[in-house]
């Protein structure tokens, strides 16, 4: 018999970590090769983790609510043949054999615990001593003393989400406050505002419901969601700038031809497909706006590919349009149409989330005119199309009329993008738009 494990999978191209969201399985389970053993959430996608072998479940490693990086072990598998000797690097180590035999293949404990920068290494303590990357990053973040903290994971393993509970709760165990407390009262008798400039802050009280509010669950995809979120407005600088474009001809165009076209092909052409267009062809002239930060270096991608936010019932998905630029009005318009009803259908794979170099969002279905979007991570920018309104303009020969225009929102990464360059490619999308019309523009 010999042991395999399975290691949490690369779900995205930008993801690091998954969170195990539910277990399909339990202990002593026979599964097949790529049945699914359990349904990890990212940023970017809900997915199942195949098993990659035929076997019998050996050991549950991860815990249900536990967050682990990319390559990290879930659980180990029982297979025909072989040495069983890797199911030894799977389990926790305990105490001083942590700091003494670090597992094969593995850097040892003291230097993944005390990782430089972060004031006191992190001492383990029975079970707990085998901490993932994401609860160490966050431990240091937060100067948590992980000594001091109890876990609710798999044999007492610490997780992400009992810190998660911690920084909320503002009661967080610091390396050293128990003893450094008493140690100026007894060196020196300090002036009675000393203790009061010493003292630790006072916990922030957790938010409480009132009689008659209702308390939502937080679901792992929504904790996906604020996660990136907040990773992308913690590193990226973001600027935001807006454009007004007429687009009178081209609502006339698309309405002109709206009934045919579904008759022909099955689905409605919407105007968001014509944005897309524009923004891709724009890309094409100005691929700079289709780049990505990289800490030392920034990465212009060749493809171009646009994220649509479309949302379900419970969760908001990133699918990606591949290859934009190549594709006609009519082939956009069946791939958003696609990539929204397998959202709502719950069939989004992580191969449709996957490869986004530019994100353009549809806030105007919604009756929004203006907004400001937070970049989707690791891209430079993203594009809000507002709502369509009619308005009075005054027209280059003085006459005030009646047109429909459009606010174009562009949020961007100032460690990427100037305004130069995004005030040009405004401008071109601008320019493209307002140019579509009947006479000179084909869905096909």
């Amino acid at each position: 018999m010999a042991i395999e494990n399975i290691k949490m999978p690369q779900l995205g191209e930008s993801v690091t970590e998954g969170t195990i969201e539910k277990w399909l399985v339990q202990p002593g389970d026979h599964v097949n090769k790529y049945d699914p053993l359990a349904e990890v959430n990212t940023d970017k996608v809900t997915a199942e983790v195949p098993s990659s072998f035929t076997g019998t479940v050996k050991e549950l490693i991860a815990s249900e609510g536990e967050t682990l990086a990319v390559g990290e072990i879930v659980c180990t598998i029982e297979t025909e043949g072989g040495d069983a000797a890797p199911v030894e690097e799977a389990k926790p180590v305990s105490g001083d054999k942590a700091a003494e035999m670090p597992a094969a293949g593995s850097k040892p404990t003291s230097k993944l615990e005390g990782t430089e920068g972060s004031s006191q290494p992190v001492k383990p303590s029975g079970s707990k001593g085998r901490y993932s990357p994401a609860v160490l990053r966050l431990a240091q973040d937060n100067d948590i003393d992980l000594a001091q903290v109890e876990g609710s994971g798999n044999e007492g393993r610490i997780t992400r989400k009992d810190l998660m509970k911690l920084i909320d709760s503002g009661n967080i165990p610091k390396a050293g406050d128990a003893k450094a407390a008493p140690a100026p009262q007894q060196e020196q008798p300090a002036p009675q505002a000393a203790p009061a400039q010493e003292a630790p802050k006072a916990p922030a009280a957790p938010i409480q419901s009132a009689p008659g509010d209702i308390e939502i669950p937080i679901t792992g995809v929504r904790k996906a969601i604020a996660a990136n979120m907040l990773k992308s407005k913690h590193e990226a600088p973001h600027a935001w700038m807006m454009i007004e474009v007429d687009v009178t001809n081209l609502v006339q165009y698309r309405d002109s031809i709206k009934g045919e076209f579904k008759k022909k092909e099955g689905f409605n052409i919407t105007y968001f497909a014509f944005f897309v267009k524009a923004v891709s062809q724009a890309l094409k002239e100005f691929p700079m706006m289709n780049s990505m930060w990289a800490g030392d270096k920034i990465i212009q991608k060749k493809d171009i590919n646009i994220s649509i936010a479309v949302a379900s019932d419970s969760a908001l998905f990133v699918p990606v349009i591949k290859n934009s630029d190549e594709k006609s009005v009519k082939g956009i318009g069946k791939e958003v149409n696609e990539l929204a009803l397998k959202a709502r259908s719950g069939k989004l794979k992580s191969a449709d989330m996957q490869g986004g170099t530019f994100t353009v969002n549809n806030t105007g279905s919604f009756g929004s005119v203006q907004s400001m979007g937070i970049i989707n991570h690791p891209q430079a920018a993203i594009m809000q199309v507002e709502s369509i309104v009619k308005r009075p303009v005054i027209m280059d020969n003085g006459m005030i009329a009646a047109r429909d225009m459009v606010n174009l929102c562009l949020s961007l990464d100032h460690r990427v993008l100037d305004g130069l360059v995004c005030g040009q490619f405004l401008a071109r999308v601008k320019e493209i738009l307002e140019n579509m019309s009947k006479e000179n523009t084909s869905v096909y």
